[in-house]
């Protein structure tokens, strides 16, 4: 609220969608009433379904679905995935060759380029592969659900919580948390690039026991510290 609050007070005029569990308008509302607030842009919600993953935003770059977890309140995650780029053009290649400009889409699509004469040039020879498409997956408050795993299989970046360390782990399971160590197994299950954990309790006054323990299982982990920021860095094909 605070967020919606702070973009209403510098000025924001262009509409906000907002995903989230179908109370949660419910409590916007109740503080834009008391707190006789009118925002200056049109915020329109979304309800997100409690009992099965939907996709929420497809356009032509990106897709995004919500993953279901499992916590005391429904609680949902986020899977990004940004959808494959066209092939990059060889300008000097395609001068070289003479392709006429009504077939840079094809060629951009993969298809080889035949001249008059029936010669077959390779698109290998006239393209090159784009950025490969990134993925991410956003895991808030979870108990430890293998299911999970299946979700976010080989993304990129997966953010997963870890509230509590291993020795904790039966308090862990009667609040629906995780810990480090059940936060790397998922990561290890779904072959993920890169794991970083965060939610971590306030009992704990260093952080460095998260690393260590996530790391015995998952070594590619990283500490969710407020400031820090994290590349999402997909795998580069061949050719």
């Amino acid at each position: 609220m605070g967020l919606l609050s702070t973009m209403h007070l510098q000025g924001r005029t262009s509409e906000l969608h907002l995903f989230g569990q179908p109370d949660l308008m419910d409590i916007i509302e109740m503080q834009l009433r008391l707190s006789q607030t009118v925002l200056r842009y049109n915020l329109i919600f979304h309800p997100i379904r409690q009992y099965a993953g939907s996709v929420i935003l497809d356009d032509d770059d990106v897709i995004v679905r919500t993953v279901l977890l499992n916590h005391r309140i429904p609680c949902t995650g986020f899977l990004f995935k940004e959808k494959p780029k066209p092939r990059k053009l060889i300008i000097n290649q395609l001068q070289k060759y003479h392709i006429p400009f009504a077939y840079y889409n094809k060629l951009k699509d993969g298809e080889d380029f035949i001249d008059d004469d029936g010669e077959v040039i390779p698109n290998s020879e006239l393209t090159m592969p784009s950025t490969p498409p990134r993925s991410y997956a956003f895991c808030s408050d979870t108990i430890y659900d293998e299911t999970i795993a299946e979700e976010v299989k080989g993304v990129d970046l997966l953010y997963h919580e870890s509230t509590f360390l291993d020795d904790m782990s039966e308090r862990a399971s009667a609040t629906y948390h995780s810990t480090a160590k059940q936060a790397a197994a998922i990561a290890k299950k779904a072959g993920v690039k890169k794991l970083v954990i965060g939610h971590f309790s306030a009992r704990y006054k260093t952080l460095d026991d998260f690393l260590n323990e996530a790391q015995t299982i998952y070594s590619n982990t990283e500490l969710a510290i407020e400031g820090r920021t994290f590349r999402v860095e997909p795998e580069y094909p061949l050719s």
